[in-house]
């Protein structure tokens, strides 16, 4: 060994260390307002809707016969398949679109077996008693009918607290004990989606049209954007 290696090292050594300890570079990221304060709408379509849109096109066999979806018939009627009969409802009686007024939550009234899908997508967050609301989504049901529900994992608030609540964020797991305590577990499928850069995007307001497909489709189970359910009634 030469007089000049060991000193050879600790270059090196320093070099790394200053690697390790250099602050990260935020860029564009390094602001406490976000880049959009409309979910992204104003850049382009939001993050969280390319897996909301991508499982009802997986299972968009399933949104057929009697449609049930909440505030307007956004998804009934871009991925239905054979629908005999488009129903929305709201617990807004001044929705004209509304077809039925109910808080999911108290929904004795309105009927039950009645419908072959429930299109149910970032809604459950805002209701408190979810599990009355799961429990009634059950009950709209025909037997063999099939809930195709979403839950955000990470999202802003849907409203400011002065306006309405956003009382939750789901997990995998919640998720599949909430919904498998009322359909049964084998008659549940839970999947996650997302990553850290899809959820760093979706709270700042980036638009999905600003990432990559490969960005969008990686997933890690440590970090999800978003949670999608499919439950079928026994």
């Amino acid at each position: 060994m030469t007089t000049h290696e060991p000193r050879r090292a600790i270059r090196r050594l320093r070099q790394r260390l200053r690697r390790l300890t250099r602050p990260a570079q935020f860029g564009a990221m390094r602001r406490t307002r976000p880049l959009s304060g409309d979910f992204g709408y104003d850049r382009g379509t939001p993050v969280d809707r390319y897996y909301i849109e991508r499982f009802l096109a997986e299972h968009r066999n399933e949104i057929r016969g009697r449609v049930l979806e909440v505030k307007e018939p956004l998804y009934t009627q871009r991925f239905g398949r054979d629908v005999t009969r488009s129903d929305v409802v709201d617990i807004d009686a001044g929705n004209p679109r509304a077809t039925l007024v109910a808080d999911l939550a108290a929904a004795d009234a309105l009927p039950a077996d009645a419908f072959d899908c429930f299109v149910l997508t970032q809604t459950l967050q805002l209701i408190y008693r979810v599990d009355a609301a799961i429990r009634n989504a059950h009950r709209l049901l025909r037997p063999g009918g099939v809930l195709l529900a979403t839950v955000p994992a990470v999202s802003r608030l849907a409203f400011p607290p002065e306006q309405a609540p956003d009382y939750w964020r789901f997990t995998a797991a919640a998720c599949s004990r909430l919904f498998g305590d009322v359909f049964g577990p084998d008659h549940v499928s839970v999947r996650a989606h997302g990553n850290v850069l899809t959820c760093t995007a979706f709270l700042t307001g980036m638009a999905l049209e600003e990432l990559r497909p490969s960005e969008l489709d990686a997933h890690d189970p440590l970090f999800p954007l978003l949670v999608t359910v499919r439950a079928i009634k026994r």
